[in-house]
């Protein structure tokens, strides 16, 4: 199975779509947030939600399916548990003044 993956950091969030919609499979791998291409100029957001991400599959009338790094399925725990943080890691340091 050939994956053709489309960033939506990228392109943004329509420029995915229309990829999706022109034979992309592959809505920016793992990338919920990222931060590199935003320091390197790119002009679009450096966070997307799970709901945000469906939304964009959605858009281009491809279903959205998880994915682990291998391309394997995302156990259940793991993804109740992405939606319950809506995809925002926890703190694992207290932040101090």
């Amino acid at each position: 199975v050939w994956i053709i993956q489309t960033s939506w950091v990228k392109l943004g969030t329509e420029g995915a779509a229309e990829m999706l919609r022109s034979g992309a499979n592959d809505l920016g791998g793992t990338l919920m947030e990222e931060t590199i291409s935003r320091m390197a100029g790119s002009s679009y957001g450096s966070y997307k939600s799970v709901r945000d991400l469906v939304a964009v599959a959605e858009a281009a009338g491809r279903p959205a399916k998880p994915r682990t790094t291998l391309y394997g399925d995302v156990p259940e725990e793991r993804q109740r548990a992405a939606e319950a943080s809506d995809g925002h890691l926890p703190d694992l340091l207290p932040v101090l003044d």
